[in-house]
């Protein structure tokens, strides 16, 4: 063993800390300056609570501000309460209790998260609306011949867009809550039983309480998704905050009305997350060995068998299976030249670029902030970090509006440069480019990116970059080395996920778009506001089907989440 003595290692103690402080420095500098960057749409949009108000925005808050307001509360009340019971009970379910096709549906009801509200909103208004095979069945049983004889409930309506919202968002609290449950602690549920408590007493006033962290986390997604929504709302006639920031935005032409809007919007995403922490208040749930014993599972029979089967089957078809027929319909409707055309294909282009491009300057953005985050856990570090993850809880409207002001400065800046150098006049080089979009998407979707490759770096034991450090290497050296092997499944997903949400991202793509730029999401939307539905079936199944590889990943991922748990064949 090699022996080092004190007068040697002093020095050589002194250079590590002074390399340290530097090396800090350099990976503080990383996370602030692309905080900054990810930041500004935010940053911006909020200063527009302490503008002073004009003469539209007066107009907005006399007129249609009370009608966004009360729609948004319908709104995040109805989905909060459908997406918390419902989620909840369906992982209650496949996580402990055993009946015929619990398999199945423990990945099955995930599947509605792979399509957009929109396109949910679609297929349900083409199948439910009165030249649709439901009514047209009706009334062809009945022999009713026009709408006046028979009631039917109207799906363009705020109860209509509370459903769809269910059925599409409910799955970030089942997946949440599975997690929870899973787990959960084998004695906790004993001692409940021992005390005389049934399977669903134990449900209800143990599992519950100590999976509420999770719930409510997943709730507050839902309710964040809830808001940021614009083409359900949109296509529904319900007027929400979105629907107002785009209509103030292109309709009036008044940018500062849109980001007060905007501003507004914000503060009821803050009281969302405001609540969720609150609800947690001090309470924290650990376990207390490591120990881990398989989940005992409540068998079901006869009635109590075919209600879970009913239950849990119910959102899979009507939150996937059917928007999916109705779509594979209309695909077929409109036949193979759809699929073929230039005038799918193009979009279909665009929005593999866009969510290609977003998907990969997300997780190289997302590795330095968390890289500097685990180097440098100072309190500067922890608060950039955390206010480049804050676009993920804001609109893609707000985002959008908030988006343009540093865009512009940009613009001024480069043609003042160019005209000095070069002359003539540049006009606007990156405001209204694809360059724009994809600012805007990775400001929306960095906090995926992070997420992801924060939860893969925090299982990478500390002692490797130790040895690391010790054979000589540096941070760089030891993040390409050691933690981009380890790290190759966690930034895959992550880039993955960014890639499908900015597939279906609407709202900030009709306001930032160049002209005459579409993707799926914006065709399927223009061809849902001209009535033409078939027509709308192939983009809105191409980004159905972009969303399912993810969304089973996810699944499988919390599925082998416990601890000491095997696969189950």
């Amino acid at each position: 063993m090699l022996e080092t003595s004190p007068a040697t290692a002093a020095p050589r103690h002194a250079a590590t800390r002074r390399y340290g402080r530097s090396h800090g420095r350099g990976w503080t500098a990383v996370a602030l300056f692309g905080s900054i960057i990810v930041g500004l749409p935010v940053i911006v949009v909020a200063l527009n609570l302490a503008a002073p108000a004009g003469e539209v925005w007066r107009h907005l808050a006399a007129t249609v501000l009370p009608s966004y307001i009360a729609n948004s509360l319908w709104l995040i009340l109805g989905v909060g309460v459908g997406v918390t019971v419902g989620g909840t009970a369906a992982a209650w379910l496949v996580t402990m209790c055993r009946f015929p096709g619990r398999a199945v549906f423990e990945w099955a009801l995930v599947l509605p998260m792979a399509m957009p509200s929109y396109v949910v909103a679609y297929a349900y208004t083409g199948f439910l609306d009165y030249a649709g095979p439901v009514q047209s069945t009706l009334r062809a049983a009945f022999g009713w011949n026009s709408a006046r004889e028979y009631w039917f409930p109207e799906v363009r309506s705020l109860e209509g867009a509370i459903a769809v919202m269910v059925m599409v968002f409910y799955p970030y609290v089942y997946l949440l809550a599975r997690a929870a449950f899973l787990e959960q602690s084998v004695c906790v549920l004993e001692a409940a039983r021992t005390l005389g408590r049934g399977p669903w007493r134990a449900f209800l006033t143990v599992a519950v309480p100590l999976a509420r962290p999770a719930i409510v986390g997943g709730a507050a997604l839902a309710l964040m998704e809830t808001l940021n929504d614009f083409g359900t709302v949109q296509y529904f006639a319900v007027d929400t905050f979105t629907t107002g920031i785009y209509r103030t935005w292109t309709g009036l032409g008044e940018p500062r009305a849109a980001a007060q809007l905007g501003a507004v919007l914000m503060l009821f995403v803050l009281a969302v997350l405001i609540l969720e922490r609150a609800s947690r208040g001090g309470a924290r749930f650990h376990h207390t060995t490591g120990r881990y014993r398989p989940l005992p599972r409540f068998a079901l029979t006869g009635p109590a068998c075919l209600a879970a089967q009913t239950f849990c089957a119910l959102p899979v078809i009507v939150g996937f299976l059917v928007p999916a027929g109705v779509l594979a319909w209309w695909a077929a409707e409109t036949g193979p030249s759809a699929w073929s055309s230039a005038a799918f294909w193009r979009p279909a282009g665009n929005s593999l670029v866009l969510a290609g491009l977003t998907g990969v300057l997300a997780v190289a953005l997302a590795l330095a902030l968390a890289y500097a985050r685990r180097v440098r856990a100072s309190a500067v570090v922890n608060a950039a970090t955390q206010l480049a993850a804050m676009g993920y809880a804001i609109p893609g409207s707000v985002i959008a509006v908030g988006a343009l002001v540093p865009l512009v400065a940009l613009d001024r800046a480069l043609s003042a440069g160019l005209g000095a150098g070069l002359g003539g006049q540049w006009g606007l080089l990156v405001t209204g480019s694809v360059a724009a979009l994809v600012y805007a998407y990775l400001v929306r979707f960095l906090a995926v990116a992070l997420n992801g490759v924060e939860a893969g770096l925090a299982k990478v034991s500390p002692s490797m970059e130790a040895a690391s450090r010790t054979l000589g290497a540096n941070a760089l050296g030891t993040l390409r080395r050691v933690h981009l092997p380890m790290l190759r499944g966690s930034l895959l997903s992550a880039g993955l996920l960014v890639f499908v949400d900015a597939m279906k991202e609407l709202p900030a793509t009709l306001i930032l778009r160049p002209f005459d730029f579409d993707t799926l999401a914006t065709q399927a939307y223009a061809m849902a506001a001209d009535e033409r539905l078939a027509h709308a079936g192939p983009p809105a199944l191409a980004i159905a089907l972009a969303g399912l590889v993810p969304v089973v990943i996810v699944s499988r991922t919390i599925g082998r989440s416990r601890p000491g748990a095997r696969a189950e064949p």
